[in-house]
């Protein structure tokens, strides 16, 4: 699985699953675009990357606009060629039971983790029909199959899906493959912040009886990334334990 020649572009570089995902495309010899609209934490990505001797730049833009995407693809072209491969993997929560969950909170979680990954697909597609290389891998959530007080979030990933199946569906025949992890309970600061008795909950709630790590989505991402998954698409790859939902 060496990337070589390749261009990536990583969407929510800055935080910490985005960079665990820069980082293992790096060292795998792609040449990573981190996108992140906090300038600090896309910059700390960057410098992580060229410390253990990778390729990296950072390009800051709102991936739910497309002027800024627009302008991101094609920074990614002029830098490096690409993009070759694209994770969109920025994204974000704002919990709340139906109830009282605001039409700003719902939009804002559609914007965010289903809105940007198709205007970044969008406009990535003509770059990688013209290098005759294109991975697409969209990072959802095992919240897609439904979880209390995430309606939004729920909705976004599972629609994330139903846009890894469709796109791939239509760009099978020109060699561009689409596809999807869904992460379950990971060990990332966010996680760390949960009460015990809900961590304990959720551990119990995981066949493997322990959380996974960011290196395991990271290698999930840098399979799809790679010529071997060349004939694989449309394929919703579930990093979870074996955790299947509530």
């Amino acid at each position: 699985m060496e990337l070589s020649e390749k261009c990536a572009v990583v969407t929510g570089a800055g935080g910490d699953l985005g960079r665990g995902i820069a980082l293992r495309l790096a060292r795998a010899g792609a040449r990573v675009v981190v996108n992140d609209k906090i300038e600090q934490a896309a910059q700390a990505t960057v410098d992580l990357v060229l410390q253990q001797g990778g390729a990296a730049c950072l390009h800051c833009a709102d991936v739910t606009r497309s002027p800024e995407v627009e302008a991101l693809m094609s920074f990614s072209a002029e830098r490096y060629g690409g993009p070759h491969i694209l994770v969109n993997n920025a994204g974000g929560i704002r919990d709340a039971l139906v109830g009282t969950m605001t039409d700003e909170n719902w939009d804002e979680i559609l914007g965010l983790n289903l809105k940007a990954a198709f205007v970044c697909s969008r406009a990535a597609l003509g770059h990688m029909r013209e290098s005759g290389y294109g991975r697409i891998v969209n990072i959802a959530s095992m919240a897609y199959r439904g979880n209390v007080g995430q309606a939004n979030y729920a909705s976004a990933k599972a629609g994330l899906v139903g846009l890894t199946r469709s796109l791939g569906l239509e760009l099978a025949r020109e060699g561009i493959t689409v596809n999807c992890v869904a992460p379950g309970l990971i060990e990332t600061p966010k996680s760390r912040a949960l009460d015990e008795k809900t961590r304990t909950r959720l551990v119990r709630l995981t066949p493997m009886r322990r959380m996974g790590e960011i290196e395991d989505i990271a290698e999930a991402v840098l399979f799809f990334a790679s010529d071997t998954s060349r004939y694989i698409t449309r394929q919703i790859l579930h990093v979870s334990g074996g955790f299947e939902g509530f």
